[in-house]
């Protein structure tokens, strides 16, 4: 267990950028940008400093993150300096919205979410392109994002592996590989690096061996950057590998309420928001968030959306 001195921990809510871009647009009526405002300025009510909020991507793919719903978004809830909140960019054409949004440190002042695989089939299947290709356009991004001063953080997918949903074959990333796009992340002045594991791939043994080869490689290095984001379909095992996580010293942690989520090339969703938070405090480690503004959100959010929105298994991207 690392020193007590540093048990607090950094929980990012994702439930609007990953809940809201799998609404299919026969429910956008129900998902309209006042209630994604409203869980916004809810999550941040109830203590979190970091949300992930929106995705530039194509609105075909994600109806409720066309452009116009993201300009009255970030428009009506304004420049939150004291909330990182993140916007994801898969691509020159995402970056694009992004700036034309004015989403970067002269205008709503959000953070940039970068985002590619650890498996070539992932990053093929997921943004339609190879990985080498991906981190090229995402090094030009990098440099003009630098310039402009826009904060950036990075997510490697499938970091602990992949299954193809078609064959069934099971893909093993290489280590080193993962080790070194850390390094070139870190590198390119991003401020987090974060490992997903995209489809719950690993248990808490498996989890544990991947981050301590990891850990030894870097030397203890750089982990205060670094963080862990867990699909599965039992949220039960997600937050049981988060507590593994923690006892290895990693201090971030994304999550959903209601583990709601996940990734149309095969994620299932994430480890439930409200049910890490208690996890972590009968620990009696700090998250600096209420709980029972956590709990309460994530019932309502329950009754009056996930009830009646079924997400659409055929939209999304990331993570």
């Amino acid at each position: 267990m690392a020193d007590a001195g540093v048990d607090r921990v950094i929980i990012t809510d994702v439930t609007l950028r990953e809940y809201g871009q799998n609404i299919s647009s026969n429910y956008l009526h129900i998902f309209t940008p006042e209630i994604r405002i409203e869980i916004a300025l809810s999550l941040i009510n109830a203590g979190f400093t970091n949300i992930e909020i929106l995705s530039c991507i194509n609105p075909r793919v994600a109806p409720a993150m066309n452009k116009e719903a993201i300009r009255k978004i970030a428009k009506d809830l304004g420049r939150v300096n004291s909330v990182n909140l993140i916007t994801l960019v898969p691509n020159k054409a995402g970056y694009k919205t992004f700036l034309d949004l004015d989403l970067g440190p002269d205008g709503y002042n959000h953070t940039m979410g970068l985002f590619f695989s650890a498996v070539e089939a992932h990053n093929l299947a997921n943004l339609g392109r190879p990985i080498k290709e991906t981190i090229e356009e995402y090094e030009i991004i990098l440099r003009d994002a630098s310039s402009r001063g826009v904060r950036v953080i990075g997510y490697i997918s499938a970091a602990f592996g992949y299954t193809d949903p078609e064959n069934g074959t099971l893909y093993k990333p290489d280590i080193d590989k993962i080790n070194a796009y850390i390094n070139l992340l870190i590198d390119r002045g991003i401020d987090a690096v974060t490992l997903s594991d995209l489809q719950g791939i690993a248990n808490e043994k498996e989890t544990r061996q991947l981050l301590e080869t990891i850990l030894d490689k870097r030397k203890g290095g750089n982990i205060d950057m670094l963080g862990y984001h867990p699909h599965n379909v039992a949220g039960d095992q997600a937050i049981a590998n988060s507590k593994v996580v923690y006892d290895l010293g990693i201090r971030r942690f994304d999550s959903s309420l209601g583990g709601t989520g996940g990734c149309v090339t095969g994620a299932p969703g994430n480890q439930p928001t409200e049910k890490l938070v208690l996890s972590f405090h009968s620990l009696g480690i700090e998250t600096g968030l209420d709980e029972k503004k956590v709990f309460s959100l994530a019932q309502k959010i329950q009754r009056e959306l996930y009830s009646k929105i079924p997400l659409a298994k055929d939209k999304g991207e990331k993570t």
